[in-house]
């Protein structure tokens, strides 16, 4: 039985074709209309590769699924997944991000961890790639209702962490996305709050499937999925798993973040995938996985729950939604 939302054509791309059609008669030339509906449906980005990460550790399939560092789901195409992003200070269509972060200079790139630390510290992005790497392959599920099965390259945050040693003070970890309208023009808009933050819980940090990701599929990151290290915490919605990282901030309270300012009805903190609590919106029961027909059911904390549910024994999953 096919699913009535497959149907559906997506809003942005309804929308584009009105504005397209619209746009073309009243331009009346044929030019007029094939660069405006170029500039509105743009093609896929042309491939670009990034550096080859080596030493990438990979632990043995059981152990790996075990620990949550792996799923058997299929892997999303490295197509898609760099074609379809959502990366508002670039652009907010998903098919116009690639093209909108084509030629972003991550290089000279720093993170700065400073804060509630005993040995507050600068690294620069060298230093990150120091880091022993490993594989995780995750399951990002999108908050939109689509979802994706990424082959992410990268390492814990708690070895960070550990590097500037939290203090006792510590109960929260604050992260801040680049701020520069040169880099990133659509941070020249108000569409958001500039700059991007976010926030985790210490223990949410420093839980071993939480990982500061500089690749995917053996290579360095792409812009427009987070490049040169992004935030990646598998159970949560993919908003919360920040890009493109410059500041990461120990902090005694509850740190604001980006949709929870925008929305705060509509994205709370901890926002933890739930298919028992709906956005206002639409329905978190069910998702549709990139490059594939149909949906499927939306698994609580996606999948994870064997290793993170004890962070939140005894919490409301709805009121902490």
């Amino acid at each position: 039985m096919v699913d009535k939302s497959e149907k559906v054509t997506d809003k942005q791309v309804y929308l584009n074709r009105r504005l397209f059609m619209k746009a073309a008669a009243l331009a009346g030339t044929a030019t007029a209309s094939t660069l405006l509906y170029r500039r509105l449906n743009p093609p896929p980005a042309e491939r670009v590769e990034g550096d080859k990460l080596q030493q990438v550790a990979k632990a043995p399939q059981a152990e790996a699924i075990k620990e949550g560092f792996a799923v058997t789901d299929k892997l999303t195409p490295l197509e898609a997944i760099t074609n379809y992003n959502n990366f508002y200070e670039f652009d907010t269509s998903k098919s116009g991000v690639a093209y909108a972060a084509k030629g972003f200079i991550t290089r000279p790139w720093a993170v700065s961890v400073e804060g509630l630390v005993n040995k507050p510290r600068v690294f620069d992005l060298d230093e990150l790639l120091k880091f022993p790497l490993e594989e995780r392959i995750y399951r990002l599920r999108c908050v939109e209702g689509w979802s994706m099965v990424i082959p992410w390259i990268g390492f814990p945050l708690y070895k960070l962490l550990e590097k500037v040693e939290p203090t006792s003070a510590a109960r929260y970890v604050a992260f801040q996305t680049l701020l520069d309208p040169e880099r990133m023009p659509n941070q020249r808009t108000g569409i958001l709050d500039w700059p991007y933050v976010e926030g985790l819980r210490l223990d949410e940090a420093m839980h071993p499937l939480t990982i500061m990701a500089t690749g995917m599929y053996d290579e360095t990151l792409p812009p427009q999925d987070g490049a040169p290290v992004r935030l990646v915490v598998p159970w949560k919605y993919g908003f919360k798993s920040i890009k493109s990282i410059v500041k990461i901030t120990l902090v005694a309270g509850e740190p604001p973040t980006t949709w929870n300012i925008q929305a705060p009805d509509e994205y709370g903190f901890y926002s933890n995938v739930n298919p028992n609590v709906p956005h206002p919106r639409w329905s978190q029961a069910t998702e549709r996985r990139i490059g594939e027909y149909g949906r499927r059911d939306t698994l609580l904390f996606n999948g994870y729950a064997e290793q993170v549910a004890h962070l939140y024994q005894g919490m409301d999953l709805v009121k902490n939604f």
